[in-house]
């Protein structure tokens, strides 16, 4: 059932059906019994109730207006209507006018009233778990909008970007819960997105991939929580090294993406090294002691007149990567791509 039990108001003037509902539903679930509606709508003004059912021959108040208040009152209370077989117009009438929502035949059969109960539990804990997703989502692009307006003045980079990370956190609401960047399938979709919208209108785009060096050596000196620190302030770092335009990501332990619309390949070189050196002259403090690093760099430049996939495109930057680290590391491979001879260095 989750983590909570739903809360259940059974409505019947008559006392033994009453018990007979607490035997049946008190241990799984919250039980309140009415026997008038009046006595249910001051249950309800007390308590939350997420399931009402309620039968249609009450003292006072009948069933069916007591539904159509309860409507109005608690909107989100899943509304059960019992009645026999004489009331099966006016049952049908409340259902299609969305008076009630399921509905159960007097005499009915324990079985009956269990299931069709933990049918309707099931149903309010899904919605209300979706009503909760929503939610978040809601927050977290709160928290990207805030992040983005801080980082711009420019009002038309800001606003591409914040529509392009909306996007992302609607389809996936995915961010990297270290860094605060967006994880590797938030920049995955971020970068496909790029490669389409340069289809239709041709622009310079480049993609980067930065992993950090020997990183493995300051996780074994300062353990993990001391690695968690340096990755938390590379990505800061990093996010201070880029452009407005740019988009920078964590896509693996130690190791991040850069989107960057519209840079040529000279763009490419001077954002690359401006990334590496940033990281160089820096520094953190963990523990009270000081910890330097440093990053290697590839990146891949597709021309405006070449047409590539973000596959090529992945796969030349972890390329240039490949050949940074051999290099030595802490230094920047920057590849142009071309339609048909395929990558070509500088």
């Amino acid at each position: 059932m989750g983590r909570f039990k739903c809360t259940v108001l059974f409505i019947d003037h008559e006392d033994a059906l009453g018990q007979v509902a607490r035997g049946l539903l008190c241990t799984d679930y919250d039980l309140h019994i009415a026997e008038s509606a009046e006595e249910a709508q001051l249950l309800l003004a007390r308590n939350h109730i997420d399931i009402v059912i309620s039968d249609q021959q009450l003292l006072g108040l009948q069933g069916i207006p007591f539904l159509e208040w309860c409507r109005e009152y608690t909107p989100r209370t899943v509304r059960i209507l019992m009645a026999d077989i004489d009331s099966m117009d006016e049952a049908i009438e409340a259902i299609n006018s969305g008076l009630a929502q399921r509905f159960l035949f007097k005499p009915w059969r324990p079985e009956q009233l269990v299931a069709l109960v933990r049918q309707a539990a099931r149903t309010f804990l899904l919605e209300r778990s979706h009503e909760n997703l929503l939610d978040e989502l809601r927050r977290l692009n709160l928290g990207l909008e805030e992040r983005v307006a801080d980082r711009t003045r420019e009002l038309e980079h800001t606003n591409r970007q914040l529509e392009q990370r909306n996007t992302i956190l609607q389809k996936m609401a995915l961010t990297d819960a270290l860094t605060g960047l967006p994880n590797r399938r938030a920049m995955d979709r971020l970068a496909k997105t790029e490669v389409r919208r340069r289809a239709r209108t041709p622009s310079h785009l480049a993609i980067a991939l930065i992993d950090a060096d020997n990183f493995k050596s300051i996780n074994t000196r300062f353990l993990l929580p001391g690695g968690d620190h340096v990755l938390a302030w590379l990505g800061q770092t990093l996010l201070n090294a880029v452009r407005t335009i740019d988009t920078i990501g964590r896509v693996g332990g130690e190791e991040f993406m850069i989107v960057a619309p519209e840079t040529s390949l000279e763009g490419a070189l001077t954002l690359a090294e401006r990334v590496r050196r940033t990281v160089e002259i820096g520094e953190t403090i963990y523990g009270n002691e000081p910890i330097k690093l440093t990053v290697s760099v590839g990146m891949v430049v597709a021309m405006s007149d070449t047409l590539v996939s973000f596959d090529q495109m992945r796969h030349a930057a972890s390329a240039a990567l490949a050949e940074a680290k051999e290099a030595g590391r802490n230094c920047c491979v920057v590849r142009q791509l071309t339609t048909l001879d395929g990558p070509s260095a500088f």
